[in-house]
């Protein structure tokens, strides 16, 4: 039986290895697609039509957006609205994360979660 919420690792890392992209969409679902970036020498992303969210996989580096340019690493989560001008910059070697783009173009816009996003989760 074949299921489409789950995908390996491995899965992202064969299709990223047979193409020349420095990205490999492996999953998706509706407006949601998941991808795994590995950019090489210089980051050459222009803006996307859709939100984004990052998890870096694996090094480090920067991350430019908008003019502001934060320092990035491994577990880090980094979103980024739909238009906005970014890129990876001084990244290492190994340098890999995850992206997942969502909802609709133009992106979801100002909501009533965005009061919560630095709020810690009790149980």
């Amino acid at each position: 039986m074949r299921n489409d919420w789950h995908r390996s690792y491995n899965h992202f890392r064969r299709g990223l290895d047979a193409t020349r992209d420095p990205f490999f969409a492996g999953m998706g679902h509706g407006s949601m697609s998941v991808e795994l970036f590995e950019p090489r020498g210089r980051d050459m992303q222009t803006p996307h039509p859709q939100d984004e969210i990052y998890i870096v996989r694996q090094g480090k580096g920067c991350i430019e957006k908008e003019g502001e340019v934060i320092a990035v690493d491994a577990g880090d989560v980094i979103f980024i609205e739909a238009g906005a001008h970014h890129r990876f910059v001084e990244f290492s070697d190994d340098f890999s994360v995850w992206v997942v783009f969502y909802g609709p173009a133009g992106g979801e816009g100002q909501d009533h979660h965005a009061d919560r996003r630095d709020e810690t989760v009790r149980s």
